[in-house]
């Protein structure tokens, strides 16, 4: 029985899956925006949106929990700087997903997963070549 056991798994081991995530939501919050497949977005969207709370709070504790899990000194300057001035007033659901079909090769569901003020002056064609 797998009762209270929350995430996925996605078919890989503990250390891939753990550094992985990491690598996505680094990516997201550095370019506000990254395309993947939806239950890895899904996953992403947990770990981002528990990464821009700590940013909110800004106190020293908070600064060494991402730096623990982000690891990359420019990117959590971003999140504590830009983005908790940015995401201030919102309590929550920073993120959103949007399904843009099936991939190509193997027909898996694919997403963009980006922060919810994100600047569309962007065409939306970066997003599609992947």
């Amino acid at each position: 029985m797998r009762h209270r056991k929350a995430g996925r798994k996605l078919g890989k081991t503990t250390s891939h899956r753990k550094a992985m995530l990491r690598n996505m939501v680094t990516s997201l919050l550095e370019h506000e925006r990254i395309v993947t497949t939806v239950p890895k977005a899904k996953e992403a969207r947990r770990m981002a949106e528990k990464m821009i709370t700590l940013g909110k709070r800004g106190d020293l504790h908070a600064k060494r929990q991402a730096f623990a899990y982000i690891r990359s000194r420019d990117v959590v300057a971003k999140l504590f700087d830009e983005l908790s001035q940015q995401y201030a007033d919102r309590q929550g659901g920073y993120t959103r997903i949007i399904r843009t079909g099936f991939r190509q090769g193997d027909a898996a569901p694919m997403a963009i997963v980006e922060l919810v003020d994100y600047n569309d002056s962007i065409s939306m064609d970066d997003a599609t070549e992947a």
